[in-house]
């Protein structure tokens, strides 16, 4: 068996003590995928889901700050390791007790870089993500003092879901400078880079059970299926994400022979989120080409007060441009949380082959 393979399997089972420990810990970082109402605390920030339709199959039918019609990923997941979903972190920033049991940092429009999103005025990129981390580091710390505080941070999982962002309201964007700029593999280059010195910041802040989600297949979401003339997913955007999600593949096996004690897991969910759009009746769905919500794709996307919403919610896999559906973050997380937990019960797991992006 090559070191690799047994680095990996060590890494899936000590992923997979999560699901058995009696209070798993998990900190939460990411974009609008996972964003449960950051946002919300940042008043200047035009990337808010604080209006109806987003929320009208949460519980209590309002919206929470959650780019979707019900929960995240990151709500099931939680559910399903018998936690409560992390609140977000701008919520209980001094409340030591809510700390101790992890918080979520995510903010929608998000991203790698820190000039991603630039025109939401307000976000927290990851670099300002890991800075709150710091700071609730400091917190615990001066409470429960240092060596139980390093302890707490070394057994914590944290959850990074980040990327989309960089290419969706970045790279893609034509009246944005980093498109014209760089070359796609320039980019990707300075995406990883950047990604790079991030996760070493999160070791060195006492990270060491990180789980990083892959993107998924940028080229198939409505917002990017409306630039194709027969509303296909575009295979250049595919190819990208196939070629970012390899070179971070990489950089997280060589965080794991670098720094001691890492448990870093690349999660690969692009086939995943592909199968459930090249496939959507094998998983109960209807329509995965569009959005349930008839949303203006030319003013961003989102599904607006004055958006006409579909009945038949639980048939689509997209809520808007951007956004899976609560049914189908139900179906990813299931996938999710089997791939981590229960897929993996060999010590010498096999690499899933990598899909061709869809023409």
């Amino acid at each position: 068996m090559s070191m690799s393979r047994l680095v990996f399997a060590a890494c899936i089972i000590s992923m997979a003590a999560i699901a058995l420990a009696a209070t798993p810990v998990t900190y939460i970082f990411g974009d609008s995928l996972t964003d449960v109402g950051n946002n919300n605390f940042l008043q200047y920030s035009l990337a808010k889901s604080n209006y109806p339709w987003y929320g009208i199959d949460y519980s209590g039918g309002q919206a929470t700050g959650r780019f979707c019609n019900g929960r995240t990923i990151g709500d099931f997941i939680s559910a399903k390791l018998g936690i409560p979903s992390p609140p977000p972190y701008l919520s209980v920033t001094q409340n030591v007790d809510t700390l101790l049991k992890g918080v979520n940092y995510a903010s929608g429009g998000a991203g790698i870089l820190n000039d991603t999103g630039l025109y939401f005025i307000q976000r927290l990129s990851f670099d300002d993500q890991i800075k709150n981390f710091k700071k609730t580091k400091e917190v615990i710390t001066a409470n429960i003092r240092e060596v139980a505080a390093n302890k707490h941070f070394n057994e914590a999982t944290f959850f990074i879901g980040i990327g989309s962002n960089d290419y969706v309201n970045n790279f893609l964007q034509p009246f944005l400078p980093d498109g014209q700029q760089y070359t796609h593999e320039e980019f990707t280059e300075l995406l990883i880079s950047t990604l790079d010195q991030q996760l070493q910041s999160l070791y060195q802040l006492g990270a060491r059970k990180i789980v990083f989600h892959g993107l998924g297949p940028l080229g198939c979401i409505p917002s990017q299926r409306v630039k194709s003339k027969s509303g296909q997913c575009l295979k250049r955007v595919n190819e990208w994400i196939l070629q970012f999600n390899s070179n971070v593949q990489k950089l997280i096996n060589r965080l794991n022979h670098r720094l001691p004690n890492a448990k870093f897991i690349f999660a690969d969910t692009y086939p995943l989120v592909l199968d459930l759009i090249n496939n959507p009746s094998t998983y109960g769905f209807k329509v995965s080409n569009t959005s349930c919500c008839n949303v203006d794709t030319s003013i961003g996307g989102l599904c607006l007060p004055n958006s006409k919403v579909c009945r038949n919610r639980h048939e689509f896999v997209f809520w808007d441009a951007f956004h899976p559906s609560d049914a189908a973050n139900a179906v990813l997380a299931e996938k999710f949380f089997s791939l981590l937990f229960t897929s993996f019960k060999s010590a010498a797991p096999t690499a899933a082959p990598t899909p061709s992006p869809t023409p």
